[in-house]
C-alpha cells in the first residue's frame, strides 16, 4: 500500500473549511466571548482579522502534517477500523494536548469547559472526515 498525497490534501482542505464553519458560524459568538471580543472596537476587530494570514497558512500546514500521520496509520495498519483509529487517536493525543493548552493557556476558569468542549468537538469531527476521506481513496 502506499500513501495517497491527494486523499491528505483534500482531507486537510476539508478540515479546514470544517474548522471555519464550526468557528465562526456555528460556535463564533461564544468563542468570541470566551476570547473578549465584546470588549475590543469593530476596528481593532477588522485589524486583528486582516493579520491572520499568516496563521492560517500556519494552521494549514499543521493539518497536513496530522492528516499525512493519520494516512500512515490509515495505510499501514489495514486491520484497524479508520473511525477507530481517529477516535484513538484523538482520545490519546488530541484531547490531553487540548486540555492542558486551555487549562495552562490562561483561560477564564468560567470558560475552561466551553473552550475544552469547543475545540475537541472540532478536532474529534475533523480527524472523523479526514479519515473518511483517505479510507474512500485507499
Amino acid at each position: 500500500m502506499h500513501i495517497n498525497y491527494l486523499a491528505i490534501i483534500i482531507a486537510a482542505v476539508a478540515q479546514f473549511i470544517i474548522g471555519a464553519i464550526w468557528y465562526m458560524p456555528l460556535f463564533g459568538k461564544l468563542w468570541g466571548k470566551i476570547h473578549g471580543m465584546e470588549k475590543v472596537s469593530k476596528e481593532e476587530q477588522q485589524k486583528m482579522m486582516k493579520s491572520m494570514g499568516p496563521f492560517l497558512v500556519l494552521q494549514f500546514l499543521v493539518t497536513l502534517v496530522m492528516t499525512f500521520v493519520l494516512a500512515i496509520f490509515i495505510t499501514y495498519q489495514p486491520t484497524w477500523n479508520a473511525y477507530a483509529m481517529a477516535a484513538f487517536l484523538w482520545v490519546g493525543f488530541v484531547v490531553p494536548t487540548q486540555v492542558s493548552g486551555v487549562i495552562f493557556g490562561g483561560t477564564n476558569p468560567k470558560w475552561i469547559v466551553a473552550k475544552i468542549l469547543i475545540q475537541a468537538g472540532a478536532s474529534l469531527l475533523c480527524l472523523e472526515v479526514a479519515a473518511a476521506i483517505i479510507k474512500a481513496m485507499l
